[in-house]
């Protein structure tokens, strides 16, 4: 079967091709920690016809890690009980074998468009490619998919990051614990179980705002939660009780503190953060900060807020220019 004419073309100028990466597409590596206690370099190492008898050295520090080789960790003795008495058993040494520790490594590639050194899981399956794995990363493929299709463009790529910002804000901002949750959940997709236990790429097992940013809560190490990428995507600022069946629900409410009346009802907005907004210094922090984008987001903000909520926080500071204000009111 013919392939169909291309419905677009991308001409590409002054793209940038790092030399270390060219005809490295399919090129597999294994990243591995020096063994070295006192070392915190991170080796790479190409895995194609790596030979059954090797030795790796560390740029840094020159330890050496070798085939049959093995890291002493520390010495012990095992107490062991006999008679009901403790006997002293014999001494020995925890030691990791270099070859365990070289099999278990993580598996890494070269995106051919970014140039970046990736996990395999970051590029999609591609059978006829001897990685297995397409060329360009997600995040490049995904890019290049909406130029392509003229979905999206760059400065509004720059747009929708601030606008996420903007919301991150106001809805607080605080430091994630992400083994923390991962242990929560089990290492599993709380919507469909998939485990997520080996999976390395951050983005494949996102924590999820529980409550949506869209309504101005936070993302926090007690009430996210982990979702595989698909289940995260499809849940997309949706609120629980409209994603999520009412077993769901009540397990989410253990696993996040967060009350089961509030999970299970309808959409409503962080009330923390509704009082932040009636505050003049917040509210000129964040005019300030977002003064380019007054027009874009802060007036659509202002007046949805403001529908749903009755909260104006454009009234909250008596510094805001009457233009913004008459803008605003105009657009209601």
């Amino acid at each position: 079967m013919p392939r169909r004419k291309p419905y677009s073309r991308v001409n590409k100028t002054n793209q940038i091709r790092a030399a270390h990466v060219v005809g490295m597409g399919d090129v597999v590596f294994r990243g591995i920690q020096c063994l070295n206690p006192e070392c915190v370099n991170f080796i790479f190492i190409c895995e194609d016809g790596l030979p059954s008898e090797y030795q790796v050295v560390c740029p840094m520090c020159n330890y050496e890690m070798e085939s049959g080789g093995e890291t002493i960790f520390y010495e012990y003795t095992m107490d062991v009980e006999e008679n009901g008495e403790m006997v002293q058993g014999e001494p020995g040494v925890f030691s990791i074998f270099h070859d365990d520790y070289l099999n278990e490594a993580q598996r890494y590639k070269y995106c051919i468009i970014c140039s970046a050194m990736k996990p395999l899981e970051s590029f999609d399956r591609h059978a006829s490619r001897t990685s297995g794995r397409q060329g360009e990363c997600r995040l490049c493929k995904k890019a290049y998919n909406e130029i392509k299709n003229g979905t999206r463009l760059s400065d509004q790529h720059r747009e929708a990051a601030q606008k996420r910002r903007l919301y991150l804000d106001l809805a607080g901002i605080s430091h994630i614990d992400s083994s923390q949750i991962e242990d929560r959940f089990g290492h599993c997709c709380f919507n469909c179980g998939k485990d997520l236990s080996r999976v390395m790429n951050r983005t494949e097992k996102p924590l999820d705002h529980t409550l949506p940013v869209y309504f101005l809560w936070p993302l926090t190490t007690q009430t996210a939660t982990l979702l595989c990428r698909k289940c995260n995507g499809d849940k997309a600022e949706q609120w629980p009780a409209t994603f999520y069946s009412d077993s769901k629900l009540r397990e989410l409410a253990v696993k996040t503190g967060l009350p089961y009346d509030l999970l299970a009802g309808t959409p409503s907005y962080n009330p923390e953060a509704l009082e932040a907004l009636k505050r003049a210094e917040t509210v000129d922090k964040l005019l300030t900060k977002y003064a380019p984008y007054i027009e874009r987001e802060l007036i659509p903000l202002r007046n949805r807020i403001l529908r749903d909520t009755g909260v104006d926080f454009f009234a909250s500071t008596p510094h805001i220019s009457e233009e913004w204000v008459h803008k605003a009111n105009e657009r209601r």
